[in-house]
């Protein structure tokens, strides 16, 4: 198998048919674009999610918390609390080890999240400090959006700009490859957009006006708008010329040959939406850009990428683009 997250063909094969009992009591089960589960515990929901960070070791505590803590939020909830599984390689230094939870602390306070508990260990498992978060969140009953309540009619909405976070990856990680070609400064704006990576402030915006909602995290835009359309049992059309795209972003992605539309891109929020006009400007009002991008459609239209005046079929990324660098 390839570098990166297992396809939803094999998730459906060999891991979603193994889900352990059923309950009355569990709202939602995992399913391809189901980030999260939710579980009824009587006036208030509890929201799960679980993340790795397997892509970097820059700021690997930060964007562990952030990661998690967006899948929550991409269900409309609020995060509260955290547990944490550190796996460090022997050798890894315990000024390392204390880099990476003072990050993981900030980041937490940040976000009004406690550290609830976790495990930390050196293992020879590891090439690299691995950091994997299971976030935990609360919501009112009939107050949660998934990614499975899209609607053909639908349109979509992308917040910020696309591949953000691997911008900033590729940035910090290939910064004496791309400094030469695209100079100092550039490169520093890159990395600057790690700071960009929550969807916190907008999930808890478009929550009010979203059938549907997802973070784009591994696989970038196209498996973002594949999977919500996936999961909401829709077609999809996605007109890549109007996906915001970084002067950072593009002038990288044509140094390393890279499809931006297909890396990874924590920090921005895709949601399905009845009302975009006014979704878009509520979102604007607390400075937050936002940007129609495709339209949900019936199964049976099938799903389709619109670009440069063409019409292709539009098919769920492989592997991130991020693994043909790093």
């Amino acid at each position: 198998m390839q570098t990166g997250k297992i396809s939803a063909e094999l998730l459906q094969q060999i891991i979603f048919p193994y889900l352990g009992a059923k309950r009355g009591d569990v709202l939602v089960y995992p399913g391809v674009g189901q980030d999260c589960s939710v579980v009824d515990l009587g006036e208030e929901l509890a929201i799960l999610s679980s993340d790795p960070i397997t892509t970097t070791g820059h700021n690997l505590g930060y964007l562990a918390v952030h990661i998690s803590a967006n899948d929550i939020a991409a269900t409309g909830a609020q995060p509260i609390g955290l547990l944490l599984t550190l796996l460090l390689p022997p050798g890894t230094s315990l000024a390392k080890v204390e880099t990476i939870m003072q990050q993981v602390h900030r980041t937490a306070q940040s976000l009004g999240m406690a550290v609830l508990g976790g495990h930390t260990e050196f293992t020879n498992a590891v090439r690299q400090p691995l950091a994997a978060v299971t976030a935990l969140g609360k919501a009112k009953k009939g107050h949660f959006v998934t990614a499975s309540k899209g609607l053909p009619g639908n349109t979509l909405v992308i917040t910020k700009s696309a591949a953000s976070e691997g911008t900033a990856i590729l940035a910090a990680d290939l910064k004496d490859i791309l400094e030469p070609q695209l100079g100092s400064a550039l490169i520093d704006r890159a990395q600057d957009f790690i700071h960009h990576v929550s969807i916190v402030p907008e999930a808890q915006i478009a929550v009010s006006f979203a059938t549907a909602m997802h973070d784009v995290t591994e696989g970038g835009v196209l498996g973002a708008v594949c999977e919500l359309a996936h999961a909401s049992g829709c077609g999809v059309e996605l007109w890549a010329d109007k996906v915001p795209l970084a002067h950072e972003t593009a002038a990288i992605c044509q140094v390393l040959n890279l499809d931006p539309l297909g890396l990874i891109g924590s920090g921005s929020l895709l949601i399905a939406t009845n009302d975009p006009d006014q979704l878009i400007t509520a979102l604007a009002k607390v400075g937050i850009p936002a940007t129609a991008i495709g339209q949900l459609l019936t199964k049976e239209e099938g799903c389709w990428l619109i670009q440069g005046g063409k019409r292709r079929p539009l098919a769920v990324p492989e592997r991130d683009e991020l693994y043909k660098v790093l």
